[in-house]
């Protein structure tokens, strides 16, 4: 089937048509505001910024020390209170730190991460 010129040159452009709307002129486009830095959206907490000796000095052993490529978690529990610290390297070659906190009761409720640190130090 043979469709004539004409015709396709309409078909093809009938897309590019729809599109409508309004050119906006050079030099008149104004980006919007920058928003918060990323450290505003990060939850702030006791042990933050800390390594894997310094968690073991203030909570004895872990319960769980898991490595994997990236990330080393690292668990405390009590009876009263469990808490995983989750550390990754800031740069290649540098010591993992900590950078997310969970923390829960035994059955699983959330708690809040510097009442189970305290719970943890208080044995």
């Amino acid at each position: 089937m043979k469709i004539a010129r004409p015709v396709l040159s309409v078909l093809l452009l009938a897309p590019l048509a729809a599109c409508g709307g309004s050119v906006v002129p050079r030099g008149s486009y104004a980006p919007p505001p920058a928003g918060p830095p990323a450290s505003a959206f990060q939850k702030q907490g006791p042990l933050l910024g800390s390594d894997a000796r310094r968690l073991t000095q203030l909570f004895g052993t872990p319960r769980l020390d898991i490595r994997e490529t990236t990330v080393r978690k690292l668990q405390f529990a009590n009876g009263r209170c469990v808490l995983d610290a989750y550390l990754y390297a800031p740069a290649r070659g540098k010591e993992p730190v900590v950078t997310h906190v969970d923390a829960r009761n035994p059955t699983g409720a959330d708690v809040d991460p510097a009442a189970c640190v305290s719970a943890l130090q208080s044995k």
